[in-house]
């Protein structure tokens, strides 16, 4: 199934997670998210709409990660699969469930704190290691104090935490299995493996760099994006959640709905005006109307390097395109360096069962 294969037999919409306090957003279907922005979904509401619903209409998209990487090089062979479809949806519903029933995370939702587990679990990859520590989702290394110590890992051990209850529900299950689950399709067969092939730190994108060589060092020539693929990924991955000073020396929400998967981002980053923050801590931007929002200054480079931004003006333009690309360009980082030999499984959201 292609990327952009998008029909209602095949998109989930997890509408019990839309609160009434979240009215006429895009809104992160966290319940399906586990982990992973494959498994995002997000309803417009008509802005006629009312309290009880009447006189409007409700619009409802889910965006998955449809179709599988095609990584030929450089890639450990997905293990045996142990259990069927029926075993990983229950895992599914297990996660789905605890999304909704915990919200004590910032704006009510662990999804955005998933969201980063999964990206970086495996971002870590580098094509050109040919040793034991290529890094990626495969090994699931990031359960070890070792990988989380990395700096850019700063604050991901409190997604692992909130996984934990779920291992042991369901024992058989991989780390790098479950840091990725809740994908449509997904597939299985990740394998824990010892701390001694953990990646090296310094892989995952600095956000201080402020250039798009720099970016294209990580991006295309250690994972293997394009300039359109890092665009997306950048920008609809940072539309989720905030920077946490005590986590990353960054502080602040790169948009105003950060529970949800949009182009605003996009919007943002072209319409508004940023400056410098003042403020003691790292270097970072600030929009001067507000003064509530922030971009790193990675995030600029996307803005001021010509051939990034063609593609920030695309997707600020057309939230359909970005949707389909970002779900495109999320599953082959979920896959990079593993060869799967299974189809994909493709789970039903709660309401459905």
């Amino acid at each position: 199934m292609s990327a952009t294969a998008f029909s209602r037999s095949t998109l989930n919409i997890a509408k019990h997670t839309v609160r009434p306090s979240y009215n006429r957003r895009v809104l992160l279907a966290s319940a399906v998210a586990v982990g992973t922005v494959a498994a995002l979904a997000y309803s417009y509401h008509n802005n006629n709409n009312n309290n009880n619903n009447q006189g409007g209409s409700i619009i409802q998209k889910a965006l998955f990660g449809f179709g599988a990487s095609a990584v030929t090089t450089n890639v450990r062979d997905a293990s045996p699969v142990k259990h069927d479809e029926e075993y990983y949806q229950k895992v599914y519903n297990a996660i789905a469930q605890k999304l909704i029933d915990e919200d004590d995370l910032d704006f009510g939702s662990y999804g955005p704190l998933l969201v980063r587990l999964a990206w970086h679990n495996s971002g870590s990859y580098d094509k050109n290691d040919k040793s034991e520590h290529k890094g990626g989702s495969y090994a699931g290394t990031m359960r070890f104090e070792k990988e989380q110590r990395d700096p850019e890992n700063a604050g991901l051990k409190k997604g692992i935490d909130y996984l934990q209850s779920i291992k042991v529900q369901f024992p058989d299950i991989s780390h790098g299995d479950l840091f990725t689950l809740g994908g449509v399709p997904w597939r299985p067969g990740r394998t824990d493996l010892p701390v001694d092939v953990t990646p090296p730190y310094e892989r995952l994108p600095a956000a201080s760099q402020e250039t798009g060589k720099y970016i294209r060092t990580v991006f295309a020539d250690r994972l293997g994006f394009t300039d359109k693929e890092m665009v997306c990924l950048i920008g609809v991955g940072h539309a989720l959640g905030k920077c946490h000073r005590e986590n990353s020396g960054y502080e602040g929400p790169w948009t105003f709905s950060p529970t949800t998967v949009s182009n605003e981002y996009f919007k943002l980053l072209l319409n508004e005006d940023w400056q410098i923050k003042q403020w003691d801590g790292k270097r970072q931007y600030e929009d001067k109307k507000t003064h509530s929002l922030m971009m790193l200054p990675a995030d600029m480079a996307l803005k001021f390097d010509d051939k990034f931004r063609k593609y920030v003006e695309e997707y600020a333009k057309d939230e359909e395109k970005c949707m389909k690309d970002f779900s495109a360009a999320f599953s082959k980082l979920l896959e990079r360096g593993i060869k799967f030999n299974v189809e994909p499984m493709v789970f039903k959201r709660l309401d459905e069962q």
